[in-house]
């Protein structure tokens, strides 16, 4: 049996790289071996990545992309179709989860300087899937034709139109495929959803995961391992990432699987966060739901769309609120990468971006009333200080020494 599987992988070798994919991007290629805690979500996104696939296929063979039909659809789903419930509550559940790891997998980003020389290929890639993560949320969140799903949709849809020269309008007649959100509206939010945006997603992964094997893994103390070398050419501080890393990305895993199903069956809509109560009444256009607000994890950029009084100023503020993370890599001028070995000034920027992107978050599921509303411009304001405040700050703080080699306790 052994030859005969030996045979058969030398016939493929000889067809296919196999095996040099498998030496080049587990076996033989070299981590460093100081991973800690933040070093599964990237493993993590990857897996929620397969369970949406998965779960979205079994969901279409069901679902009907009509407006007469798509929330009776999902009902069917619901109720009739054979543990049709649960895999639907693991779509709903994923999406979340999936923007939960993907915001922890970038502040793991911030926090070691992930995004620095040699990696800022790596980290436009990644904000590159951020933004088609979006988009895929964006287009799903239509799909079951509830209320907010619809009234949802509407205003961010209506937001494009704020767009100068004609392209507003042009772009949200194209979104919209009719002068209203109708039947054709959900037939290309459908379309986008399930073929456009994934095969996207997907080919933006794959060079994710190549630009970051190019060049390496940072680590917690940002240290090049490829610098220090045996006779082998094998880095003294890097081990193979497969069995090492692979045994510990299982057990971070088996980890999230337990949270993960925990809230599948025991609290699927999150107490209205991952499912709002309002999506179990069908779309009405005659009818405005008494509190238009998008799902959480668009909560922080409408907060901010909102801090600003002008239409035009809000649809600006919260577009450059995410291209400027695409600039991060040369708006730190700092070259010591680990949150480690900076300065107090650079750790307490940190911290006050990520309490005002909470809060922002929290800000934008509640009315436009006061105090949110104050609270929501102090926090835009500090949002955009961050950037400014590290432009500042990397170029002349003070930084502890960074060390020649990783810093490593075997346990």
């Amino acid at each position: 049996m052994s030859k005969i599987l030996e045979n058969t992988l030398q016939w493929v070798d000889e067809r296919f790289p196999l095996t040099k994919m498998w030496e080049e991007h587990l076996s033989k290629y070299y981590a460093p071996k100081n991973f800690n805690f933040w070093y599964y979500f990237g493993s993590l996104a990857l897996l929620v990545l397969v369970i949406q696939i998965v779960t979205g296929i079994f969901l279409t063979m069901n679902y009907k992309p009509d407006g007469e039909l798509a929330f009776r659809s999902v009902e069917y789903i619901m109720r009739d179709v054979e543990w049709g419930w649960l895999i639907r509550y693991m779509h709903s559940t994923g999406a979340s989860m999936f923007f939960v790891v993907v915001y922890l997998h970038m502040f793991r980003g911030l926090m070691y300087g992930s995004y620095q020389k040699p990696r800022e290929l790596i980290w436009i890639f990644g904000m590159l899937i951020y933004l088609a993560l979006m988009a895929e949320a964006f287009m799903g969140y239509l799909l079951p034709w509830g209320q907010m799903s619809y009234w949802g949709a509407q205003v961010i849809i209506s937001l494009f139109g704020a767009i100068p020269f004609g392209i507003g309008d042009a772009l949200t007649l194209w979104l919209k495929g009719d002068y209203i959100i109708s039947d054709a509206t959900l037939n290309r939010f459908f379309a986008l959803h399930v073929i456009a945006v994934p095969l996207i997603l997907l080919m933006l992964v794959v060079a994710h995961i190549l630009a970051l094997h190019e060049v390496g893994s940072n680590n917690p103390d940002g240290v090049e391992i490829k610098k220090k070398k045996d006779e082998n050419g094998i880095p003294l501080d890097g081990i193979p990432f497969h069995p090492y890393y692979t045994v510990k990305d299982l057990f971070g895993v088996a980890v999230f699987l337990i949270v993960f199903f925990a809230i599948v069956f025991f609290a699927p809509e999150m107490y209205g966060y991952f499912l709002e109560y309002v999506n179990y009444v069908p779309a009405d256009p005659l009818k405005t739901p008494e509190h238009i607000a998008p799902v959480w994890y668009f909560t922080p950029y409408y907060a901010i769309l909102r801090a600003i009084p002008d239409k035009l100023g809000g649809v600006i503020a919260m577009g450059a609120a995410i291209v400027v993370l695409f600039f991060l890599p040369w708006i730190d001028r700092s070259n010591v990468r680990s949150v480690r070995f900076r300065s107090w000034m650079y750790k307490l920027n940190l911290a006050v971006f990520v309490v005002a992107f909470i809060l922002l978050g929290v800000v934008g599921i509640k009315p436009p009333d006061e105090p949110w509303k104050t609270i929501g411009i102090v926090c835009t304001i500090l949002y955009f200080g961050f950037f400014v405040a590290l432009w500042l700050i990397s170029k002349y703080e003070n930084t502890k020494p960074v060390p020649e080699r990783v810093e490593y306790d075997a346990h």
